[in-house]
């Protein structure tokens, strides 16, 4: 992944939604980033094609991923049966990186990508640096047994131990492990973006 080194709540206040960065920033500036932001608070109409373009874009930053990612995405989800829109989400949801996230290993997306490429994940038992790897349901991941790797999960777990773990994952905070109990449903993932409007875009 390219990594964004700018200010997080730009993406937000560009896009008009909380997608990283300070809930706090973002409710203080609402406007678009730039110095024309404030004369601008009041959005012009957009076509359809620059709606369907930003929802693509705000399912790209929440994710961290490229645009040539985000395509190869696009297309496993098209060679699948069901809802294409879907089973896009459940691919973006179900990455490596995403689902150390949401068990609480991390406070934030890049900050479970690091623990990733830095070797202090186990997937199903063996060291994985790949933070686009898609699991799948039974799948099991873990902490590296090492000190230093426990010591950086215990101390954000400290912290963020209130965090609700989705439903459709399961942890055990104590061995510092978890599970994937099912795929995620589209309730379950409750996307920012609409992602019919991304299917239509590339359908073009």
């Amino acid at each position: 992944m390219a990594r964004r080194t700018g200010p997080k709540t730009k993406i937000s206040r560009r896009y008009g939604t909380l997608i990283e960065g300070s809930a706090r920033a973002f409710e203080n500036k609402t406007y678009p980033p730039g110095v024309h932001g404030p004369s601008r608070g009041m959005r012009r109409k957009l076509s359809d094609y620059a709606l369907a373009l930003a929802e693509k874009q705000k399912l790209r930053c929440q994710y961290g991923v490229l645009e040539r990612q985000f395509r190869r995405y696009f297309r496993q989800a098209l060679t699948k049966r069901g809802v294409t829109g879907e089973i896009l989400l459940q691919l973006l949801e179900t990455r490596l990186d995403n689902v150390v996230y949401r068990l609480g290993f991390s406070r934030t997306l890049r900050g479970a990508r690091q623990l990733v490429s830095h070797g202090h994940i186990y997937l199903n038992g063996r060291k994985v640096n790949i933070a686009s790897a898609n699991l799948r349901p039974g799948d099991h991941v873990s902490i590296k047994g090492s000190p230093s790797s426990k010591s950086l999960v215990q101390k954000v777990l400290e912290v963020a131990h209130i965090v609700a773990i989705p439903d459709w994952l399961s942890v055990d905070r104590g061995n510092l492990t978890g599970r994937i109990v099912r795929l995620p449903s589209r309730e379950d993932i409750n996307p920012i973006a609409n992602e019919q409007l991304v299917v239509e875009l590339y359908s073009r």
